[in-house]
């Protein structure tokens, strides 16, 4: 008697679909590592690590000139060398000051308010790709990096204004209340340079070349916004410019910010010299820069560190 074996036919395994898999990880509480959360979710994360930002900014700030003999007086003495060799040249040489009351206080208020905004996007421009050891050994929202840069050059910038107020006094500047208007000012002109570390910290995540690039656009954008110069005296000598010229440098973002600055700071500096709605001017950039930027970096959150 023979005994038959009956093979069990085969089986075909199948691949459990991706909404079973999408439940699973519901169920057990999973997500999918490094996903960008959505932008209130974002804008939560990033505040509750402001004391990370703040520290980190402080922290950055302190060991800046840490292996400088003089240590943190460079913080105030680099603006003002700066503001020497502009005067020199500028100033003395060319000219520039004939015509501007009150320009050395002119010149070194520009002087502090543009490194404001210069040294804030060259350092959110390495904000990612400068801290990649730090953007992949931790989870935090990327945001944090370069906000935290440009406070650390906002703290830099109010150890300089002790210096400034003293050049000021002893210019013979009085002290006004209009001299409030600083805040408000310093305000809108952080905001516009957050949002602009931000765009260019996404851009010089994928492209470090553009840091090397940076320098020139800088040099470039500060002639053009009057650090050392009146544009309206410059503008007064040079009549046969197109008409769009003037209303162009009037609403370049750097010169308005200057500009505000002056006018808080200097009696001399009157408000016929600003451009028209000039608050206006200033609030539009800082929106559009500081929310259009946040939006922009926040798009590319789960690239950073990547690649």
């Amino acid at each position: 008697m023979s005994q038959v074996l009956h093979t069990p036919p085969p089986t075909t395994a199948t691949a459990p679909a991706d909404d079973d898999l999408a439940a699973l990880a519901a169920r057990y509480g999973l997500s999918v590592s490094g996903a960008r959360p959505t932008l209130r979710e974002y804008v939560r994360q990033l505040w509750a690590r402001r004391h990370f930002i703040a520290a980190f900014s402080t922290a950055k700030l302190t060991a800046q000139y840490s292996q400088a003999k003089l240590g943190q007086v460079w913080q105030v003495m680099t603006p003002l060398l700066n503001a020497a060799v502009y005067y020199f040249i500028f100033g003395v040489l060319m000219g520039t000051k004939r015509g501007v009351p009150d320009y050395v206080p002119f010149l070194v208020t520009g002087v502090f308010v543009w490194t404001f905004t210069q040294s804030s996007i060259m350092a959110g421009t390495r904000a990612i790709s400068g801290n990649l050891g730090l953007v992949r050994a931790l989870h935090f929202p990327r945001a944090a990096l370069p906000i935290s840069f440009c406070l650390q050059q906002l703290q830099q910038l109010l150890f300089s204004m002790a210096a400034l107020v003293v050049i000021l006094l002893a210019f013979g500047v009085p002290v006004s209340t209009s001299w409030l208007l600083a805040i408000p000012a310093l305000t809108l002109q952080f905001t516009f340079n957050a949002g602009i570390a931000m765009i260019l910290a996404r851009v010089g995540a994928k492209t470090p070349d553009i840091a090397q690039l940076m320098p020139f656009v800088l040099r470039t954008w500060m002639y053009v916004s009057g650090v050392m110069w009146s544009l309206d005296h410059l503008l007064s000598k040079h009549s046969d410019l197109p008409f769009w010229v003037a209303p162009l440098l009037k609403a370049n973002p750097a010169a308005v910010y200057i500009d505000l600055m002056r006018f808080a700071l200097i009696d001399s500096f009157h408000a016929s010299q600003l451009p028209a709605h000039v608050w206006l001017i200033a609030t539009g950039w800082a929106l559009l820069a500081g929310v259009g930027g946040f939006i922009y970096f926040w798009k590319a959150e789960e690239t950073y560190g990547r690649g």
